[in-house]
């Protein structure tokens, strides 16, 4: 019961933050999305991830089970270091880093984490940064991608 009780409180959660970032709008509008985008994205997986434990049959809607308890904590953490780095890195090598140990906590070795965390950073980046005109930080890595 307790999971459907989260799911309702993501739903709820979810709709409070697509209603706040719906009035979001930048002063000068230098990217095609619009600064609500991300956070309307965010709001709607949120409700659609909480609705589903709502209605997910079974007493462990979304199985965080107590084996399950030391790798969410280990990805909160590096959750939590990523956007300690986030600027200093960069994008793409912090998300590397974020992708190795959270990887790891669930089962991957640390090369197949690495070589995942460099293909997401890598790709997330391209995606971001030039096929959507989202500006990212380059950080330590500027003398590649350009410095910004």
């Amino acid at each position: 019961m307790s999971d459907r009780i989260l799911g309702a409180v993501c739903v709820a959660v979810g709709a409070g933050m697509a209603w706040a970032a719906r009035s979001y709008v930048a002063p000068i509008s230098y990217e095609p999305v619009g600064p609500s985008s991300f956070p309307m994205l965010l709001a709607g997986l949120m409700a659609g991830v909480g609705a589903w434990m709502v209605v997910k049959p079974g007493p462990q809607a979304f199985g965080l089970a107590r084996d399950h308890v030391k790798p969410f904590l280990m990805s909160v953490v590096a959750v939590f270091i990523y956007a300690g780095l986030f600027e200093s890195l960069g994008f793409t090598l912090a998300t590397t880093v974020m992708a190795v140990p959270v990887g790891m906590a669930f089962g991957g070795g640390w090369k197949k984490s690495l070589a995942g965390g460099i293909c997401i950073g890598l790709v997330l980046y391209l995606l971001f940064d030039k096929l959507l005109d989202v500006v990212l930080p380059t950080g330590v890595l500027s003398f590649i991608f350009g410095g910004r």
